[in-house]
């Protein structure tokens, strides 16, 4: 993940717990929760070794016998892990809310790890090695979501999946609702690490082979970064390349990102690309950086913008 150095904060989702207190209101005692678990893995004939994953089920998954749509968790990269959605955002607080209060549809959500290894010293940004020793989106597409469809009650259309990513996950979210239309019907990123041409270029050596050299290429300098597997992956690019009629009735995409974020400019440049495009989205800007703070206060309006896209309540 592109992290800074975070300053202390009390977490935003303790204000929201608090929040509940007011007259009216449900509180945590009164309001339904789900289930999370953080031990489970699957595993993938593709990586050739088991995938964890962290899960959350909602109020009366256990009790029914309904199909629920799905939001896939990208966690950031760097120490970024699946399970830091709920420890450090509170997330499964924020859907049990939501939820309860009648927001959002009850749905499943699953945080694949995204990590290489233990180490995770180059991160896999949710994509396919250029050399394809380690293709993490085919095991995403090919094996992780059709088994999560059949070990849990999750509903198999397309209109049904959403995703969700901070950071390095920002652009997976993103990427994979251009690319893959047909298979997640939106997506949301909270700080999306999209870099521009420029900055590639000029990241120093250690900055790009511990972010991008598996991705697209160990030992690149300059311009030769700029190669076909990089443009594969380029958002502007795949923009560009993208069938704009499927985009136009109902804003599939929504970016958030802070006002001091570094990432700021290349989250500007692809709200820009997406509009020339025709490609109907949602751009916030709010006051803040790249951080679990900003993070943790994005995440009610994510949910709730998946939620719709569920519902139709754009408008389908």
């Amino acid at each position: 993940m592109e992290r800074l150095a975070m300053p202390v904060n009390i977490p935003s989702f303790v204000f929201t717990m608090l929040a509940c207190t007011v007259v009216g209101a449900p509180t945590m005692a009164d309001m339904s929760h789900g289930t999370v678990r953080s031990d489970t893995t699957v595993t993938s004939t593709i990586l050739e070794k088991p995938v964890s994953y962290a899960l959350y089920l909602p109020p009366g998954y256990d009790t029914d016998s309904r199909s629920y749509p799905v939001i896939y968790l990208m966690h950031g990269g760097g120490t970024g892990a699946p399970f830091d959605w709920f420890s450090l955002a509170g997330a499964d607080t924020v859907f049990d809310r939501l939820i309860e209060e009648g927001m959002v549809p009850p749905f499943i959500a699953i945080a694949p790890d995204g990590r290489r290894d233990a180490a995770n010293e180059v991160a896999t940004y949710f994509m396919n090695d250029a050399d394809g020793a380690h293709n993490w989106e085919d095991m995403f597409l090919q094996e992780f979501v059709p088994l999560m469809e059949v070990r849990y009650r999750a509903m198999s259309s397309s209109k049904s999946r959403g995703l969700l990513g901070i950071s390095m996950g920002g652009h997976a979210a993103i990427a994979y609702t251009l690319r893959y239309p047909d298979v997640f019907a939106g997506s949301v990123s909270l700080s999306g690490a999209f870099r521009t041409a420029e900055q590639i270029t000029a990241l120093n050596q250690p900055a790009y082979e511990s972010r991008y050299g598996k991705a697209w290429g160990e030992g690149l300098e300059g311009d030769a970064r700029l190669n076909e597997a990089w443009a594969n992956s380029d958002l502007p690019q795949v923009v560009a390349e993208t069938d704009a009629a499927g985009f136009r009735r109902v804003p599939r995409i929504f970016i958030d990102v802070g006002a001091d974020d570094p990432f700021f400019e290349g989250n500007a440049d692809l709200h820009l690309d997406l509009k020339t495009a025709g490609i109907r989205h949602r751009f916030m800007v709010r006051e803040g950086g790249h951080n679990w703070p900003y993070w943790r206060s994005g995440l009610e309006e994510a949910v709730v913008h998946l939620g719709k896209i569920f519902t139709r309540d754009y408008g389908e």
